[in-house]
């Protein structure tokens, strides 16, 4: 059964993993700008615009809280879900640069970091990077990502078809 909460996430880790994953949300706690909340979403920790802040919700689901970041310890790696670059093209640049400056090999896709143990990852630029997202901030650069990419899918719409009536013609068939 998945941990409903932080404390019993942590508590059904490895010694190992828990204190690195302890290690990691204590700075991101550290961090994190007024008006997040740090829950489970999705099965991992993360860190979230409650739905009293943006109704609108993660994905335009008014039952789920955006969320900013998640942390998560798999079988092979723990991994940031760094969903505050969503909408922050400048965030990901800049955590990018930093990461780069900090000597630690980064091994990431679009938004999913993932790390072995504690000493690989540039804690700090995890910091930097959160301190950098006030939640209206954030929320408002969300959305407006939303709208964009539903602009986009309008104009991507093909034209609606019209029908006109025409006489079928029978279809050729080959002669050899």
């Amino acid at each position: 059964m998945p941990a409903a909460t932080v404390t019993e996430y942590l508590a059904a880790l490895p010694a190992e993993r828990r204190e690195a994953v302890s290690e990691v949300r204590r700075g991101i706690n550290r961090a994190l700008p007024p008006g997040y909340k740090e829950g489970i979403q999705f099965g991992m920790i993360s860190w979230f615009v409650p739905l009293s802040t943006y109704p609108a919700g993660y994905g335009g689901n008014p039952k789920v809280a955006l969320p900013l970041i998640s942390l998560v310890s798999q079988k092979s790696c723990m991994a940031l879900h760094m969903i505050c670059f969503y909408g922050q093209p400048a965030l990901r640049e800049w955590f990018l640069a930093q990461y780069k400056k900090s000597g630690k090999k980064l091994h990431m896709g679009q938004g999913c970091l993932r790390f072995q143990k504690l000493p690989d990852l540039a804690l700090d630029v995890i910091e930097g990077t959160i301190a950098r997202m006030p939640v209206k901030e954030y929320a408002a650069g969300y959305q407006a990502m939303r709208d964009a990419m539903g602009k986009e899918k309008a104009k991507a719409k093909p034209a609606a078809k019209t029908h006109t009536l025409t006489k079928k013609t029978p279809a050729r068939r080959k002669v050899s």
